[in-house]
């Protein structure tokens, strides 16, 4: 703790701009960024000044811990009532003979493909398809805890949510409390983008405000459920959008502590309407999930898609602040690849990933879906592979 502090001292002497020096003190001392912090970071500070202080907010709390979980994916559909203009994934439904729809036998199948695999969640997203309905979804989340009840199941984004809730005309308590009651147990954060409407409008006007989501989130809390909550970074926004972003996930925080988790994602422009915008570089991504880190104040955890970011890069991050690289995934995951993404074949055993976090000098720590650790891989020297633990 000591060499911290002094690290965080030396970097602070050495700036010359007196404001980030006011604001690393304040980091080094707990207290909240403000909205004009968050906006100075982004604007002035270098990857070396806010990566020093973000390492030092996540090592003060979580040490060198690096949590990721066993999980899956199910895609019910790529078709999707919706067209975003940043989107790789989805097929209008005019067009459908391009995309898919899995039946409620079709998911169950898959989930049954992982009996004898020690996963721990599985994660439910898609399009916005037409025709599927609240109850067909609440029939499909009963028969997979019907088959196996210890399954954690994580599923749909405010996006879907609020398009089931309309189409059943029930209220987003009614809807979340009939979705509760089938065995949904946690939300995860897709479908935030960048909340404010001068850059919605541009970018997903027809879908569900940043009202409607904070407020299917809130619910979700309220409930006693808990979400993750994500932002898509890198395109048309400028930086003061993505805190005003942050700052309203923040005061959400604050009045339910219902989040798990931070996901900062980075947009791809590959094979959708944007691809005339440039990406991000890998610096201005370490600077995202840096600051992100120091803003997020009330969020314990950080995480970084490593589909997203490729294995190197999520490497990188876990000294940017960032304490998860999410989970195992599944090989047939195709929201990533779809997108462009670093990693075409999305899946890593968890001998693997035990070793990507290892080969950085990290705790590699399994996690269920709200944190709880499973198994501290950090003092073993060899990994069982995936067929012995399936054994």
């Amino acid at each position: 703790m000591v060499d911290r502090i002094n690290s965080i001292e030396v970097l602070i002497n050495k700036e010359k701009n007196t404001a980030l020096q006011t604001i690393a003190g304040k980091v080094v001392d707990n207290k909240r960024l403000s909205f004009d912090d968050g906006v100075l970071l982004f604007k002035e500070a270098s990857l070396p000044f806010v990566g020093t202080l973000a390492n030092f907010v996540r090592e003060n709390k979580h040490g060198n811990k690096t949590y990721f979980n066993r999980n899956f994916h199910i895609e019910p559909t790529n078709i999707c009532v919706f067209s975003c203009n940043f989107c790789s994934y989805s097929r209008l439904y005019a067009h459908r003979e391009e995309g898919w729809e899995l039946s409620l036998e079709d998911m169950l199948k898959i989930v049954k493909e992982y009996d004898n695999q020690p996963v721990t969640e599985v994660h439910i997203v898609g399009g916005v398809h037409p025709k599927l309905t609240l109850q067909f979804f609440a029939d499909t989340i009963k028969a997979i805890k019907t088959h196996r009840p210890n399954l954690h199941v994580k599923g749909f984004t405010p996006v879907e949510l609020d398009y089931m809730f309309k189409k059943a005309k029930l209220s987003i308590e009614e809807g979340m409390q009939f979705l509760k009651d089938a065995g949904l147990e946690s939300l995860p954060g897709g479908g935030a983008e960048i909340f404010h409407q001068d850059i919605r409008s541009k970018i997903c006007n027809d879908k569900v405000d940043a009202d409607g989501w904070l407020k299917i989130h809130k619910v979700a809390h309220q409930l006693g459920m808990h979400s993750n909550a994500t932002m898509l970074y890198g395109h048309i926004e400028e930086f003061w959008h993505r805190v005003d972003h942050m700052e309203q996930l923040r005061q959400l925080q604050d009045e339910t502590k219902g989040f798990n988790t931070f996901i900062p994602l980075k947009f791809r422009n590959k094979n959708n309407q944007m691809s005339n915008v440039a990406e991000s570089s890998i610096i201005e991504d370490m600077r995202m999930y840096a600051i992100a880190r120091l803003y997020m104040d009330n969020f314990s955890h950080l995480k970084a898609y490593w589909p997203m970011l490729g294995r190197q890069n999520a490497q990188l991050s876990l000294s940017f602040g960032v304490n998860d690289i999410d989970g195992t995934i599944d090989d047939t995951t195709k929201i990533y690849s779809m997108a462009g993404s670093e990693e075409q074949s999305p899946s890593m055993t968890t001998e693997e990933l035990v070793q990507l976090i290892k080969q950085v000098k990290r705790e590699p720590i399994e996690r269920d879906t709200l944190y709880n650790e499973i198994k501290n891989y950090s003092f073993e020297q060899n990994v069982l592979k995936e067929e012995l633990i399936n054994t």
